[in-house]
């Protein structure tokens, strides 16, 4: 599922695409993608165009002219396809036709992806109860969401009302970036150790965003590189070995994770 920095990807795929154009044509696709009724979004996209871009954590935000947004959450497989040609890919749930004769789609495969009509993205935030941003996170605050807390340090980082963007695959890269078993329980946690995984939430997300967006390789140190059940360790530590945590197929170095007993 497309995590923060694939969705920073979207956001500067969408701004150097679909800007300042008029939209001339609305098709939608299956209603289960609509958050809303589908009338409500071709009558709020019809001669409408996009201002701008905002992101807060897996959610992208396209701005229109004429107030509201539309709110994209990418699901397992949803992404942005911008063309000029009259073929609309396979899989499209939305398209836009502008008044230049390009096109947007926004192409969902498994229709896990949804899409909203929103006044603002704090409005949304609000509505949805949603955390804040990742990359937005500082200490005091990361230290404020632990505080009180007893259930596992992965199931927080992927707790969405807490801190939005981080999903499974980039909890595990934290954890592993940071030492600590998936498994180990907020209340014993160190302070150090509470201090390590703030820094690596920030350091590993702005490694893979600038990964995504430029098209880059990920560093050979990074667990999400050989993200498999016995791969061996990018520390030369071992196998990787694989669990269950918070109802996910978890990922982890067991020789640089130690377990807390």
């Amino acid at each position: 599922m497309p995590e923060l920095p694939e969705v920073a990807y979207q956001k500067k795929y969408a701004d150097a695409t679909i800007l300042h154009k008029k939209i001339v044509k609305v098709e939608t696709g299956d209603k289960k993608i609509y958050q809303s009724d589908k009338k409500d979004f071709e009558k709020v996209l019809q001669n409408n165009q996009f201002t701008g871009s905002e992101r807060l954590g897996k959610y992208l935000f396209l701005n229109l002219e004429k107030n509201r947004c539309l709110v994209v959450h990418f699901g397992m497989t949803g992404k942005l396809e911008y063309y000029q040609h009259d073929e609309v890919p396979k899989y499209a749930q939305l398209t836009l036709t502008f008044e230049d004769y390009s096109r947007v789609s926004f192409t969902c495969p498994r229709k896990f992806g949804k899409l909203y009509l929103a006044d603002s993205l704090t409005e949304f935030q609000k509505e949805n109860n949603l955390g804040i941003d990742a990359l937005a996170l500082g200490k005091p605050e990361f230290f404020e969401i632990l505080d009180g807390k007893t259930g596992t340090i992965k199931g927080l980082l992927m707790n969405q009302k807490l801190i939005a963007g981080i999903g499974n695959l980039y909890a595990d890269e934290v954890l592993f970036q940071a030492k600590i078993h998936p498994t180990t329980k907020i209340d014993k946690l160190s302070e150090k150790e509470k201090q390590e995984i703030f820094k690596e939430i920030e350091k590993v997300l702005e490694v893979v965003k600038e990964a995504r967006v430029e098209g880059k390789k990920l560093p050979d140190t990074y667990l999400t590189s050989v993200r498999k059940k016995g791969e061996d360790c990018p520390r030369n530590n071992g196998k990787i070995e694989q669990i269950k945590v918070s109802g996910r197929t978890t990922y982890f170095c067991p020789t640089c994770q130690k377990e807390k007993s």
